[in-house]
């Protein structure tokens, strides 16, 4: 049997009164369950990143970054062997603090899968659909499958401390007889396997 994978939930929503710390902690502790993945949550609050002004591309670049806060965010994303990435969906995009954090590496993020879960209009979609486009570019696998958080689940939750209570986000355990969230795990897990042989 093969080690367990690092599997990183990053938590993409750094605003007050936010909503994306109950579904992430919901989705750290849902794959804490499991034997096969070691799960840590990370929070872009705690990585405040300056926006990306570096004279050379991640992907050409020599050597650590001028921004100590930078080599550490290096550090901590090379850990994983996968993400889960956390976002709300802003004006039918995500935010700006999760694409400076995309935007400062390159080779840490590359030839390992990335799964989203998302919530706002449209359960997120559109965020989702940009973010894969943009993660392909920084040699991350996106996967096909998502959570996409309905609107009914969302209004259940938003009032609740977290951690939330579990028994509110069944419905994307159960949706129309998929169990979404099994769904996006497994799949990060086989990617994960898969790729990890191309990284050396």
């Amino acid at each position: 049997m093969s080690a367990p994978l690092k599997i990183q939930v990053i938590l993409a929503s750094t605003r007050e009164k936010r909503f994306g710390d109950k579904l992430a902690r919901y989705l750290f502790d849902e794959l804490e369950k499991r034997g096969d993945v070691r799960a840590e949550l990370v929070d872009l609050r705690d990585w405040p990143l300056p926006f990306f002004d570096a004279p050379v591309a991640p992907a050409s670049a020599k050597g650590p970054s001028s921004h100590e806060i930078v080599n550490l965010w290096s550090a901590k994303v090379r850990e994983a062997d996968g993400y889960l990435v956390v976002t709300p969906e802003y004006n039918h995009g995500y935010p700006a603090v999760l694409k400076n954090a995309i935007d400062w590496l390159f080779s840490e993020w590359a030839k390992k899968p990335v799964a989203f879960a998302s919530y706002g209009n449209a359960g997120g979609a559109r965020a989702i659909e940009q973010l894969r486009e943009v993660v392909i570019e920084v040699e991350l696998v996106p996967l096909r499958d998502a959570i996409h958080l309905p609107l009914e689940v969302y209004l259940a939750v938003r009032n609740e401390s977290v951690p939330a209570n579990p028994e509110l986000f069944k419905p994307i355990r159960d949706a129309r007889g998929v169990d979404r969230v099994a769904k996006v795990f497994d799949a990060l897990v086989a990617y994960g396997n898969a790729l990890k042989p191309l990284r050396g």
